[in-house]
């Protein structure tokens, strides 16, 4: 999968992609990630990108133009048009099923990371594809929302986990949370890993895991039971 991030701080999302597992990915190459500055397609010497909103308000507005060229750069260096995501408060809540979705439908991404009190409206209508959100909460900028989305979605790209069962028992994967975890040593502090997880025997094992994800999801999450 080919990820572009459009910011302006891409040595903020750098620093975050060149580790652990999503680095190691990345030096292997079974992700292409890389993140452009849209100042530098700013059109005036002060490489400006951003202005005061028509209609009055506090803040600043992303300017149209460096956007829609630094888009057009990525087009034109992917030789194709991709996918292009604009992490915002107005779209849709991100989950497990939109990151396998997003992971199933799309080869090239882009994911523009907005700033100030958001970018010009036009261009969100001339070139994004679809506006997602992390949360009912404001952050200062895209940068974070889409390092979500980006770890969520290479993650199931073959080749940057070990084994697809690494993601496919975990929580939300299949609707459930995941059952609870156990490691050495078999006693700690007085408590003991349950009895069946040393057992050995493979089907009682699987059937304790799916009776305590579902135990675990009705507890915590009973919104997903439903």
């Amino acid at each position: 999968m080919k990820i572009d991030i459009m910011t302006l701080f891409p040595e903020m999302c750098e620093a975050f992609l060149n580790t652990s597992v999503i680095g190691r990915a990345l030096k292997s190459g079974a992700v292409d990630i890389k993140c452009h500055q849209i100042r530098d397609f700013a059109y005036d010497k002060h490489k400006r990108v951003d202005d005061t909103p028509y209609g009055g308000g506090k803040g600043m507005v992303m300017l149209a133009e460096p956007i829609y060229k630094c888009f057009e750069h990525i087009c034109d260096e992917r030789s194709c048009r991709p996918h292009l995501i604009y992490m915002s408060p107005k779209g849709r809540v991100f989950n497990q099923e939109i990151a396998k979705e997003i992971n199933h439908n799309f080869e090239n991404i882009a994911v523009l990371c907005g700033h100030y009190e958001g970018v010009d409206e036009r261009v969100i209508e001339e070139i994004v594809d679809e506006q997602i959100s992390i949360g009912d909460y404001v952050l200062t900028g895209g940068e974070l929302p889409a390092l979500v989305l980006v770890d969520a979605v290479s993650r199931l790209v073959p080749g940057v986990l070990s084994d697809s069962v690494c993601f496919e028992e975990e929580s939300h994967y299949n609707g459930l949370l995941e059952h609870p975890q156990y490691t050495k040593p078999s006693i700690w502090h007085g408590k003991e890993v349950p009895e069946v997880l040393l057992s050995g025997h493979h089907a009682k094992i699987e059937e304790w895991k799916v009776q305590k994800s579902l135990e675990t999801t009705e507890k915590t999450r009973p919104d997903l039971i439903k």
